[in-house]
């Protein structure tokens, strides 16, 4: 359980981020998270990383 002051932490972090949905098949969300995790990274670092990379690379 969040204090109040938890609570209000995480709703300012939370209002300087977007949101994207990113829809996969059945049973590779499991495979892409462990493959980030073995990058040291969570599966969301690791999708932006790549996205940055990529649009890099257009440069």
């Amino acid at each position: 359980m969040l204090t109040e002051a938890e609570k209000k932490a995480v709703a300012k972090y939370h209002a300087k981020l977007d949101e994207i949905k990113v829809r996969v098949p059945k049973g590779k969300r499991e495979v892409y998270k462990a493959h980030a995790e073995r990058k040291g990274k969570s599966l969301n670092a690791l999708i932006i990383e790549l996205l940055e990379k990529d649009m890099q690379e257009e440069d």
